[in-house]
């Protein structure tokens, strides 16, 4: 009844009401023919109570699982001799974490002389050259134009324009 005199349109009202069924905050029935929507003011506390009882639960399971795993954690530290053969393989380990370590360092001394990193140095420093000798080459074409369009002295326009005079294409 609403629509022809407020300019509703219908699809825009059925996609409120369905993005609000699957936020659950309205209840949805199929009766006949004929949706029917409703929401009542205790339905989302429920729901929400609901949520917070399965969430506790889930806490509660979590919190038992750790414990468990804690207890055999303690068990097994428990139950593991101190042999001479452990403490043996326990200092191996720390020495080669210290030679890893000093050798980590001593790779990043070397880096800067890594193949692969100095190509790509060369590749940059190539492609930077090249730019600027279009640049270069861009303000030689400036240059003339202007020259030739205003009647110019090129040695006046190069001191008008801060250009030096070795002013030349990188080799």
């Amino acid at each position: 009844m609403l629509r022809p005199i407020v300019h509703i349109v219908a699809q825009s009202v059925k996609d409120v009401l369905m993005s609000l069924v699957d936020d659950g905050l309205v209840t949805m029935d199929k009766i006949g023919t004929s949706n029917y929507f409703w929401s009542y003011p205790s339905a989302a506390l429920q729901s929400s109570k609901n949520k917070f009882k399965d969430l506790q639960a889930s806490l509660e399971k979590e919190k038992a699982k750790h414990q468990r795993l804690q207890d055999e954690i303690e068990e097994a530290k428990e139950t593991r001799e101190d042999t001479d053969e452990r403490a043996e393989l326990l200092k191996e380990l720390a020495e080669l974490k210290a030679k890893n370590k000093e050798l980590m360092n001593e790779l990043q001394k070397y880096k800067e002389n890594d193949p692969v990193l100095f190509e790509k140095k060369e590749k940059a420093a190539a492609i930077a050259k090249e730019a600027a000798n279009r640049w270069t080459e861009s303000i030689w074409e400036i240059e003339s134009y202007c020259v030739k369009k205003f009647n110019m002295d090129r040695t006046a326009f190069e001191q008008n324009f801060g250009i030096p005079e070795d002013f030349d294409v990188l080799n």
